[in-house]
């Protein structure tokens, strides 16, 4: 870490900054707060509004306070390691500011006037007598992360991507001494080296080996409700396994694959791309559900299930007793702190507690629905929707002439469009199959939007070839017109003729 990374850091879940001359008992407070919390750091020595470089080495008594406060005023004591970052202070002198690296704790930590604090935020917020109970209770199942592994050996282990890792966090020493030497990932118990639920996880070749149902599942549904038996629905069904990386690489990149987008001109006359989900959103329900899923619960595994309107997330595990689907937006509790700050490591995890507030933020910016959490059982749940497929509407068919029934629920702008159809349909110019496929197309389209093979794929969920015969048709019944500046292959509506 360098000052100048130090100075750019925003105070928030896992930082802050403090000046020199901070009273030791409430420095032991935040300490408490982050050791009870997720762990983070803090900055020593600058001040923490303006950021001015005060320094440390300059004012020892105050600095052999500050690294007594961990030891004196919390109880029972926090673990903490300590950095030395050279900077030049506010007079221009050579100088160093202290960083304390503090861990995220299994026990809970109260300060010298037996307050337990948790951080929340930017803040470190006082817990009542219930809530400091629940977190005694919620420290005691967190660290399965922690558990060893039966018969798991150095052999499961990659440690070529530990190497890769570690290049990353920039550290120093080889990958035996990091799994050795830091957050308990391989333990020596008498001789007989213990590697942990974490080591395997994070950096096993095939942790579905021990955990078989440590993966993810896609499930894409056509329609809006999950059906079974004769009535199924399942279009997609894929399995992403490997480690904690793999998983979430793998369905981020499979997820993007699945969401519609559609091309617009926009009310200044330029070509506007909107996607059905955010992409920050698509990607932080998988993060969330990857690294907090209480991999304790061994029967079931995490499932991304896609319908036309929304995706639910279902992940094993209730949520930690601290939080709840109410304040899930603003406080934060990670199950698995290692799993996290892995994860973190790999931007996946821009600043803990940050992800849902963001989810809110982003969903609406784009005029979406707010996400919806809810716990059952031991599962918890998370539902995302997009801005809703045009209400279905019901195929009444004439016995004699089989036209579709357009009275309801059309938008005035398409009305002729679908009377064109109607009218071919009749006249026998398309076979009622190549019709109703129109009609979906006609459904889903908005008036301006810019279509292609590309988006008539995504409405009926067919071949290139057929996608092509329908856009073919559709052109020699003049329903869509080339788009020009767009490249060959794309159309927009034609209701500029009706």
């Amino acid at each position: 870490m360098t000052i100048e990374e130090i100075l750019q850091l925003e105070e928030g879940q896992t930082f802050d900054r403090k000046s020199i001359n901070i009273d030791p008992t409430d420095l032991a407070s935040t300490i408490c707060a982050f050791a009870n919390a997720d762990g983070g750091d803090i900055a020593v020595g600058i001040t923490n509004r303006k950021r001015l470089i005060e320094g440390v080495d300059f004012e020892m008594n105050k600095l052999n306070d500050i690294l007594r406060a961990p030891l004196d005023y919390c109880s029972p004591t926090v673990e903490i390691e300590t950095e030395y970052v050279p900077c030049v202070d506010l007079n221009g002198q050579k100088n160093h500011v202290l960083v304390m690296h503090i861990p995220a704790s299994p026990e809970v930590h109260a300060n010298n006037a037996d307050e337990v604090r948790l951080r929340v935020g930017d803040k470190s917020k006082k817990l009542s007598f219930e809530d400091r109970t629940q977190l005694m209770y919620d420290k005691g199942m967190r660290y399965f992360e922690d558990s060893p592994v039966a018969d798991a050996e150095i052999e499961d282990i990659d440690l070529e991507f530990v190497e890769e890792y570690l290049r990353k966090i920039n550290y120093g020493k080889s990958a035996m001494e990091y799994l050795t030497q830091n957050k308990g990932f391989i333990k020596d118990k008498k001789g007989e080296m213990k590697i942990s639920a974490a080591a395997i996880l994070l950096f096993g070749k095939n942790p579905q080996l021990y955990f078989p149902r440590a993966r993810v599942r896609f499930i894409r549904y056509e329609g809006t409700e999950e059906k079974f038996g004769a009535e199924m629905n399942v279009v997609k069904d894929v399995i992403f396994e490997g480690n904690i990386l793999n998983m979430i690489e793998k369905s981020i990149a499979y997820l993007d694959t699945q969401i519609k987008e559609k091309t617009y001109l926009g009310s200044d006359g330029r070509f506007v791309t909107e996607e059905e989900y955010p992409k920050f959103v698509r990607q932080e329900i998988i993060v969330n559900a990857v690294t907090h899923r209480d991999y304790n619960i061994r029967g079931t595994d995490i499932q991304i299930k896609m319908f036309d309107d929304r995706i639910v997330v279902e992940s094993p595990g209730r949520l930690p007793g601290l939080v709840k689907p109410t304040n899930i937006r603003t406080t934060h509790f990670s199950r698995n702190p290692k799993i996290a700050e892995f994860c973190k490591a790999y931007k996946y995890v821009k600043e803990f507690g940050e992800g849902v507030d963001r989810i809110y933020r982003e969903l609406e910016k784009e005029g979406l629905p707010v996400p919806e959490f809810w716990q059952q059982d031991f599962m918890f749940y998370t539902i995302v929707k997009n801005k809703g497929v045009v209400s279905s509407k019901k195929e009444s068919f004439d016995d004699e002439k089989g036209l579709f029934d357009t009275k309801k629920g059309l938008f005035d702008a398409k009305k002729g469009l679908f009377d064109k159809m109607n009218n071919s349909l009749e006249r026998g110019d398309i076979t009622l199959i190549m019709y109703n496929h129109i009609v979906k197309v006609l459904e889903e389209i908005e008036v301006n939007q810019i279509l292609g093979r590309l988006e008539i794929k995504n409405i009926i969920g067919c071949e290139d070839n057929h996608a092509g015969k329908i856009i073919k048709i559709m052109k020699e019944l003049k329903i869509i017109v080339p788009v020009e500046g767009k490249g060959k292959g794309k159309y927009v509506l034609n209701v500029q003729s009706l």
